[in-house]
């Protein structure tokens, strides 16, 4: 037993440690892509605001180029620059305007005339409304930035590329990109480098390798704003919800691999055991018993098969009754019944001929051609009458099929008597009664709860005694358990038996003797 324990435990431990690794790796990958989630959602939100910072950007710096193109002040007089400087004031994004022509700069409103270089400055690129762009003039610096520079006419303005960083946005990078002109003589310094030109110029989100893009574009400034950020930027920022999605897979794996281990070791187990309590006779046989409602004599008794396993705990037959017809072996059962019936009562059974065990027996019993010759053996070799011997099948066991039908009539006809089990329950009819041709009914025990409430199935129960009535069948109530039940049955006309714990419960052999000896119970001679 303590290998076995010891067995279960390690099974248990192994599967419970290997479902967790599962669910952790779950719980990783889950927490990854919800991961990349909110990243795809803070560059949307971030690719809009920058989107709508641009554009503003874009529509000031044209509109005071415009402004300034108008003017009829003195080129580059001290009137123009004081006039200019109270523009640039007044903007938002603007850092620096003034004057300039054949690529040179001629006057500055911030650093008047002096300073300014003197060799002619190449335009970056021109854009479709007119105006040109210039990269990183370094005599124009705001702060420490370098300035970008944007001509229109004989007039320019500039900004800081960096201007922003401002929004206070959360994503890690972010780039312009002109999609009049190719990818490369556009893309701003912090472009990344080998970045599929689609992401970079089609609206919308996209994953190109391990980054994240969002991409946001202006078809009236020829221009696009996208934010990205790669793979594992995500996943470093993200560590805690990683952890945690992480854990809970671990734990919620750790769980359902011990629920399913545990649920496997039982029905494996289960069986394997109850083999081997077969197989060691270790099945213990309790008798309840069936008495005669009138005069409250004991007429015979129930056997029901009882079962502990091997970790000490008592098994129900409704369950391993059904692990043995599940896994085929439950004639194995049924022979262990009746070896144990004859033992225990073969000299009650011949000395009190009217004495009757009943045995239950499965479906498959009924079907299988080696149960009635072993049943019959046995009999002979104990020397006791089939009569003796009551055999109980459950009602939904038959549904008419012919071999059970088969089955019952060769019972009867060697002399024993058939009784339907939980009556009610299946397939309850005259017809049903009539081919069966059985020699009893055992009402559930639904319907003895039944007795003294308003159930739906009081209503039935006289139903059913009328139909054994009409069929001259026996009747043997189940689960008897108050004098008011017992009472309800025993006020009629006809002989009817009661079984249930008012009468006694389930007890093995030497007891059940006992009981029949007690003096407030009748023996097998006054029966």
């Amino acid at each position: 037993m303590g290998r076995a324990l010891k067995q279960r435990f390690l099974m248990t431990l192994a599967a419970t440690l290997l479902v967790a690794a599962v669910g952790m790796l779950s719980g990783y990958l889950l927490g990854k892509v919800l991961a990349c989630r909110l990243a795809e959602r803070k560059l949307k939100e971030d690719a809009a605001l920058i989107f709508v910072a641009a554009e503003n950007l874009s529509a000031e710096s044209r509109a005071v180029l415009a402004t300034m193109n108008a003017s009829t002040l003195p080129f580059c007089s001290d009137a123009e620059m004081v006039y200019f400087r109270s523009l640039i004031f007044k903007s938002q994004y603007l850092r620096d305007s003034g004057r300039m022509a054949d690529g040179r700069i001629l006057c500055s409103a911030t650093a008047g005339k002096t300073g300014l270089p003197s060799a002619p400055l190449g335009a970056a690129y021109a854009q479709p409304d007119g105006t040109s762009v210039y990269w990183d003039i370094s005599a124009l610096r705001v702060g420490n930035l370098t300035g970008t520079l944007l001509r229109a006419g004989n007039s320019y303005v500039v900004y800081a590329p960096r201007v922003m960083e401002s929004l206070h946005i959360t994503t890690s990078h972010f780039s312009y990109t002109q999609t009049h002109i190719p990818l490369p003589a556009s893309a701003s310094e912090n472009a990344p480098s080998q970045a599929n030109a689609n992401a970079l110029t089609t609206e919308g989100q996209v994953r190109v390798g391990n980054t994240l893009y969002t991409t946001r574009c202006s078809e009236r400034y020829s221009k696009c704003i996208s934010t990205y950020i790669s793979i594992p930027e995500v996943l470093q920022s993200e560590r805690k919800l990683l952890l945690a999605s992480s854990l809970f897979g671990a734990l919620a794996g750790a769980f359902f691999g011990f629920l399913l281990s545990l649920l496997y070791q039982r029905n494996r187990s289960m069986e394997q055991q109850l083999r081997r309590a077969i197989r060691k006779d270790e099945l213990r046989v309790a008798y309840q018993p069936i008495v005669d409602l009138a005069s409250k004599r004991i007429v015979g008794a129930e056997a029901l098969a009882r079962w502990t396993d091997e970790d000490g705990i008592a098994i129900g037959p409704d369950v391993f009754i059904k692990v043995a017809e599940k896994h085929g072996f439950v004639a194995s059962i049924t022979r262990l019944v009746v070896r144990h019936v004859l033992i225990d009562f073969t000299e009650t059974l011949r000395a009190h001929p009217d004495f009757r065990i009943s045995i239950n027996v499965a479906a498959t019993d009924l079907y299988d051609p080696s149960f009635l010759p072993m049943l019959e053996q046995s009999l002979d070799r104990a020397g006791v009458s089939a009569a003796s011997i009551v055999i109980e099948i459950t009602e939904s066991s038959t549904a008419l099929n012919h071999k059970a039908v088969e089955a019952i009539h060769h019972l009867r006809r060697l002399g024993h008597n058939v009784h339907i089990d939980d009556f009610g329950t299946g397939y309850s009819s005259l017809s049903y009664l009539s081919d069966l041709a059985v020699d009893a009914i055992k009402i559930d025990r639904s319907f003895t709860k039944a007795i003294g409430t308003q159930a739906v199935t009081m209503a039935i129960l006289p139903q059913i005694l009328a139909m054994a009535a009409a069929l001259k069948l026996e009747v043997i109530v189940e689960g008897i358990e108050t004098g008011q039940q017992a009472s309800y049955f025993s006020t009629g006309t006809e002989p009817i038996f009661g079984q249930g714990w008012l009468f006694g419960r389930p007890v093995p052999s030497e007891e059940f003797h006992r009981l029949l000896a007690n003096g407030d119970n009748a023996t097998p001679t006054e029966i």
